[in-house]
């Protein structure tokens, strides 16, 4: 993990000092800004194997990838933009195309480009994936129809796809370099799957990739529907068009069975708001209600089975500073221990 800040600096140093840092950590393109006397910039790097997540503010800055700079530096990479604020207009092939806030867009290191981005409030904020070429189970010739048109991450499979790189840069830290591997693999098949739904070129896919994607977008959907008391197998199964026991099977290799899974997301939840000083006042009954347990008596039950003692005693031994049971965590159903 790494932190930049152009700050640390003086002022008239800073836009080099991030010419060369951009370079370093991204692949080399002419840059220029509006800011160039003061610019103020962070990014924060995360690398997973050969992928790498990142999040970056910064103020206006136009990025122009030349013909010459493709010759000279092909790190064969494809570059994935979510923009979190501001805007980017961005030509590609004489192709201009405007992105705004909760759009997705690809560039590819080895096709000339040239972005504006035009900051909001003083600066514009971007998170970015970096990845070989090699990794995207999609012939590059298809790949290219995407290059530089916005994708929407406001629904749907870019809602899914930008919640996971959300989650994987906040919690970049809590992984080793062993998880690396299957983090990236994920990643670039959520953005395949995302990729053969907007060109129409899913049989492209690998059947793996499109499980992958599917379970992601499983978990997602059973994250958002812990509390609902009738979330089931059988729900969600139907909510995705596939029989329970194709969703069993995409969740085999978890040790847990799908209901089981659902029950523990359950727990760890509630676990978290009763470590809450200032959840307090709500009843521990109304706190396992809250995540979908109707019978305070099961509640109870799973809990202590879970944590070793009742959900009372958590709360008391967690708000006074007391130790109290690590928990389990998983970022969309890869399961890790904190």
């Amino acid at each position: 993990m790494r932190e930049f800040s152009t700050e640390v600096v003086a002022a008239r140093e800073r836009f080099a000092l991030w010419e060369k840092f951009s370079e370093e950590s991204h692949m080399p393109n002419r840059l220029r800004s509006e800011h160039q006397d003061d610019f103020r910039a962070a990014m924060r790097v995360a690398g997973l194997g050969g992928m790498q997540v990142s999040v970056a503010s910064f103020p206006h800055l136009e990025v122009v990838r030349t013909p010459r700079l493709v010759r000279r530096c092909d790190p064969e990479m494809y570059q994935v933009d979510c923009v979190l604020s501001g805007e980017v207009v961005l030509s590609v092939d004489g192709r201009e195309t405007t992105c705004q806030v909760g759009d997705i867009v690809l560039v590819d290191s080895g096709h000339p480009f040239r972005g504006q981005f035009r900051a909001a409030r003083g600066k514009g904020s971007h998170l970015i994936v970096q990845f070989p070429r090699a990794l995207l189970p999609l012939p590059r010739s298809t790949v290219q129809r995407a290059l530089a048109v916005p994708i929407s991450a406001r629904h749907g499979m870019g809602a899914t796809f930008h919640g996971w790189l959300s989650n994987l840069n906040a919690r970049a830290e809590e992984f080793n370099a062993a998880e690396a591997p299957t983090l990236a693999s994920v990643t670039v098949d959520l953005l395949a799957s995302l990729l053969g739904h907007c060109l129409e070129a899913e049989k492209e896919l690998t059947p793996e990739s499109r499980r992958q994607a599917l379970r992601v977008r499983i978990c997602g959907f059973v994250e958002q529907h812990l509390g609902d008391p009738d979330l089931t197998p059988g729900t969600i199964a139907a909510a995705h068009g596939v029989s329970v026991r194709h969703l069993h099977a995409i969740f085999a290799d978890q040790n847990l069975t799908v209901a089981a899974w659902i029950r523990d997301r359950r727990l760890d939840r509630c676990r978290r708001d009763l470590a809450d000083p200032l959840l307090l006042a709500r009843p521990v009954q109304a706190v396992g209600a809250r995540w979908g347990f109707t019978s305070a008596a099961h509640f109870s039950r799973a809990f202590r089975a879970a944590y070793g003692m009742s959900p009372r005693e958590y709360r008391h031994a967690a708000v006074s500073g007391q130790p109290v049971q690590a928990s389990s965590t998983t970022l969309h159903g890869w399961s890790k221990t904190r």
